[in-house]
């Protein structure tokens, strides 16, 4: 059974071809997928009732199930989504993961998952506990993306942003990442801007290096989250494998397009990396670097044994990120009262009286 979801325009033309229709026939798919949002062939007005009823013989559109959802005070919204075992490997066990909807003032943003799990192990992100469990294929991500605006459509912004820092690390699952934002990028497709979509990474070199040569792709951000090598290889492990001088190199030689800056994630750590010399060592290692923007992050509550900065800390350490000509900011995350900020998607269930670790 043909999976359409997930699938290029080539490859829908290449199905539709396989059938003995003609090309356009893709086309039409294509449009009905990612424009119209549809999800049942039957509801593909586009094609012929009897080419539906074929279709549907012959192929399958699937969604992720959505198990729980769980709506914060400040209006962002968290799915929890059960998703199949992976592909045809019947005997691979089913996965959980995490999209979160978060409406603004003229825009919405969707924070999506690109792996169930994590392998990278962020000692202070409470997904890094669950390992990693399955990389999501392309249809799996942009599912997220169509579910979140298809369920809201009703108080849609006139801008939709898509950020790829849910569960996972994008840059391990590469080639799928890929086809879900040639997609989502494609002015035919879901059309969302590339200034619009931000794929954020914990630093994995090779990833970054082929990102660069992509002619179609969003902006990158770097989870920096350390000042110097034998902090970051506390914090993040994998800054043993890519240590900060090689990712910064990686970073000095990003092509970045006229309109574009290098974002550098910072999370704040109460006591662990929010020392004013913490933000005199970044500033220095960010100095080489030209059009960033580094994005101050303090903690987001979980069962880790770290704790939330001050706000003076917080404020000193933007002021000298800021005299030392590197731009910074203040970035408080949406939907921490379900668990819905950054470092928090750990599939966690709820129910009305209070937060406890789901089975999955």
């Amino acid at each position: 059974m043909m999976e359409l979801l997930g699938k290029s325009k080539t490859e829908l033309r290449d199905f539709c071809t396989q059938m003995g229709e003609p090309v356009y026939r893709g086309d039409q798919i294509y449009y009905a997928l990612y424009v119209e949002r549809k999800s049942d062939i039957a509801r593909i007005t586009n094609l012929p009732l009897t080419l539906r009823q074929r279709f549907s013989r012959e192929a399958q559109i699937t969604l992720p199930e959505i198990k729980q959802k769980f709506a914060s005070a400040d209006g962002s919204l968290r799915y929890l989504f059960a998703l199949p075992p992976d592909g045809d490997k019947i005997t691979a066990r089913p996965a959980s993961v995490e999209a979160v909807f978060m409406p603004s003032e003229g825009r919405q943003t969707i924070c999506i998952s690109t792996q169930a799990g994590c392998a990278v192990d962020c000692q202070f992100c409470l997904t890094a506990q669950l390992g990693l469990i399955r990389n999501l294929m392309p249809g799996e991500i942009l599912a997220q993306v169509l579910i979140a605006l298809e369920e809201n459509k009703e108080r849609l912004a006139p801008q939709t942003n898509v950020v790829l820092m849910g569960q996972g690390e994008p840059l391990l699952n590469f080639d799928a990442v890929m086809a879900a934002l040639r997609i989502l990028l494609d002015p035919e497709g879901l059309a969302i801007s590339p200034k619009h979509v931000t794929l954020s990474t914990s630093g994995i070199v090779p990833g970054i290096e082929r990102l660069a040569l992509e002619p179609v792709r969003p902006k990158l951000a770097i989870s920096l989250n350390a000042s110097n090598e034998e902090q970051r290889n506390t914090l993040m492990p994998i800054n043993k494998k890519y240590p900060l001088a090689v990712l910064l190199e990686a970073c000095r030689k990003y092509p970045l397009r006229n309109w574009e800056h290098l974002t550098f994630e910072y999370v704040l750590l109460g006591g662990v990396n929010d020392a004013p010399e913490d933000a005199r060592h970044v500033a220095r290692l960010l100095a080489p670097l030209k059009s960033v923007k580094v994005n101050l992050i303090p903690w987001n509550p979980g069962e880790l044994p770290y704790r939330e900065p001050a706000e003076d800390r917080i404020e000193e350490f933007r002021r000298i990120l800021n005299d030392k000509n590197i731009p910074a900011f203040v970035r408080y995350s949406r939907g921490r009262d379900v668990m819905a900020a950054c470092g928090q998607l750990a599939l966690l269930q709820i129910d009305s009286s209070q937060l406890s670790v789901s089975g999955s």
